[in-house]
């Protein structure tokens, strides 16, 4: 099946969609704050005899910009390692450094031929052992697992801190059951614990109950934490939010009429509420009622489309969040509340005088609305029309950054999704999605749409039951995305054709060699598809079991690969992995594209799903566009 089968672009219409980009990139369009990220070097001990150093190019640096690299060896003075220039790429192999002494690795920038600041450096300890990592000695709760993590700037130093999602007993939102209260703790990467906050015992444990976004919401030049809470959260400076006095968990094991009861162990009732916390010392700084609340709890049900099935709190507490930039220049706090039927989106913004204020609330409001139903386990956000301001890809339906409804596709719930430039010769970003067909729904199992007009250009599986797909440009050579799924053994191009067989990877990716296309990651292994197996990360383990996800995937540290972080098996430590592979392309950090950066903050909700960028990246590219952003210096 051809993708655009019987809509073959015409030399016309290519030429007007030219003319409506050039026109959009004139515009003037306000630039978006962004992380005033430093250089992130990192320096690892490759071999016996070498070292691998890596550095950012920042979004705001001229394409033109040149590093020189320079190694500081125990009390000697600093040495410039290069002879000529660094302008290619942002990575060095450091070959016979002396080990039996500290080195520390920084560069300069170099713009028309002046060399400016030095950078934070890389301290490389003496005799460092060959390795690829940097470990995070964890205080890690007993009984509690290091899952879920979200990196922010949470100082203002111009380098990433981790908060990580400390997981005790949990239960889907299916089963009923005990649970213990969830736990969020940031750490800086040299292991410093920075604060912990509980979240409390009204607060349920699950994949879809605790979505935590970390981001500078106020442009005060370091990160917040934002997230759902309630009745006897305690905050990272030990005060207490609500009445801690209040348990409102059905702890009635049985019914009534004596059988198991389906809300044991459930919150159905008592207040909830939405919290603004400090980065830097975990504080609240504000707190409001959750919108939505609870509110008829049949309500949210999407069997058979009306509701009315699930009186027990399952699908009312399915939970997503996200970060978008709906007025094009400031990030606002998107919350949600339901997808199987009713599905509410609601906007927050938290500016300079440290309130919530409610931006807009959008409300599918009844099953038989287009837009119920529609909701995934995860979302996404990206600017769909060039309009400089982001749309809400909630699954099967995308929401306007002014909180209207922009179209549902009638594609329903599904599992997975990704969205992107994922055919570069293709005008508008295309979103792959997968499908369930639960309580006896009929429809496709996989389909490929235009985000910003809603066309559906492409939908096999019919009434298959699809729980796992990806797109994303894998080989070498081939431009543009392949997708694949878990039902079908083919992997596809972006355009349907059948191109061999799948992956057996259907869970996560990784840029991580030195080439354009990405890897697969699954479990604690990044296979390159085609050749093999070329990472594993020895002695660690993912999360949320057959999913395995990692804790985090994203270019924190370095040049733009990504870094792979997971914890290890006797979850008392977390580790950074980062690609020690040379690469001659020289791409900004993809954590200043927008439509990157905000990936990875939605990121550990839901059932986590790989970032990708606003930008075509893979075999075949043009040189990545020059993010419309300025950078926010810490106030």
């Amino acid at each position: 099946m051809k993708l655009y089968k019987g809509r073959m672009f015409t030399a016309v219409r290519a030429i007007a969609m030219s003319a409506l980009l050039m026109l959009l990139a004139n515009a003037g369009f306000a630039q978006r704050q962004m992380e005033n990220l430093g250089r992130g070097v990192v320096a690892m001990r490759k071999s016996a005899d070498s070292v691998f150093v890596s550095w950012r190019m920042l979004g705001t640096d001229p394409t033109d910009i040149g590093f020189n690299l320079y190694r500081k060896t125990g009390s000697a003075e600093p040495v410039k390692l290069n002879t000529t220039l660094i302008t290619k790429n942002t990575n060095y192999t450091d070959v016979k450094p002396d080990f039996t002494q500290e080195n520390d690795y920084f560069v300069k920038p170099v713009l028309g031929g002046k060399e400016l600041g030095a950078s934070k450096p890389w301290v490389l300890a003496a005799n460092a052992p060959v390795r690829q990592y940097v470990n995070i000695a964890l205080k890690t709760p007993a009984g509690y697992t290091p899952n879920d993590v979200s990196p922010g700037d949470l100082d203002g130093d111009g380098e990433y801190e981790l908060v990580i999602h400390m997981a005790g007993r949990g239960r889907d939102n299916s089963q009923a059951g005990l649970t213990d209260p969830p736990i969020l703790q940031a750490y800086k990467l040299d292991g410093t614990l920075i604060w912990t906050i509980h979240l409390g015992k009204n607060i349920r444990e699950g994949a879809h109950y605790t979505q935590f976004l970390v981001y500078d919401f106020d442009g005060c030049g370091h990160a917040e934490v934002v997230c759902k809470t309630a009745d006897g959260t305690i905050d990272g400076q030990g005060k207490v939010i609500g009445d801690s006095t209040k348990d409102y968990v059905d702890r009635q094991p049985t019914s009534a009429n004596g059988r198991p009861s389906a809300t044991y162990g459930r919150i159905n009732t008592g207040p909830e509420y939405l919290t603004v916390f400090d980065g830097l010392t975990g504080a609240e700084l504000a707190t409001t009622d959750y919108i939505p609340g609870r509110g008829d709890l049949g309500a949210w049900d999407g069997i058979g489309g009306n509701g009315g099935h699930d009186n027990y709190g399952n699908r009312s507490d399915r939970f997503l969040a996200c970060v978008a930039y709906l007025d094009g220049i400031h990030p606002s706090i998107v919350m949600t509340r339901g997808y199987y039927g009713r599905s509410v989106l609601a906007a927050w913004d938290f500016r300079d005088h440290k309130k919530l204020t409610s931006r807009w609330v959008f409300d599918s409001k009844d099953g038989q609305n287009p837009f119920s139903g529609m909701g995934y386990h995860g979302l996404s956000v990206t600017d769909v029309d060039g309009d400089g301001k982001d749309e809400i890809i909630f699954g099967s339906m995308v929401v306007n950054s002014d909180g209207t409804g922009r179209f549902s596709t009638g594609l329903r719930h599904g599992d997975a999704i990704h969205v992107g430039y994922l055919d570069p010769d293709y005008p508008d970003k295309l979103v792959f999605g997968i499908h369930e067909m639960a309580g006896g729904t009929k429809g496709w199992g996989a389909a490929v749409y235009n985000a910003r007009t809603g066309e559906i250009l492409f939908k096999p599986a019919k009434d298959v039951d699809v729980g796992r797909g990806v797109a994303e440009s894998i080989i070498p050579g081939v431009k543009g995305a392949q997708m694949w799924w878990n039902t079908d053994p083919n992997l596809y191009d972006i355009h349907g054709n059948v191109m061999g067989q799948r992956p057996k990877q259907i869970n996560f990716l990784s840029w991580w060699d030195g080439g354009l296309t990405r890897q697969l990651l699954d479990g604690n292994q990044i296979t390159k598809f085609g050749t093999g197996v070329i990472f594993t990360a020895d002695g660690c383990v993912s999360n949320n079991g057959t999913k395995s996800d990692p804790a985090l995937s994203a270019d924190i540290l370095g040049d733009w690969r990504e870094e792979l972080v997971e914890r290890t098996a006797d979850n008392q430590n977390l580790r950074i992995y980062t690609t020690t592979i040379p690469t001659d392309y020289k791409i900004y950090t993809l954590m200043h594209d927008p439509q990157y950066r905000l990936s990875v903050a939605w990121q550990n909700v839901g059932y986590n799903q790989p970032p990708h960028t606003g930008f075509y990246l893979g075999y075949g590219m043009n040189p990545p566009p020059r993010p419309n952003i300025v950078l926010v210096k810490k106030k």
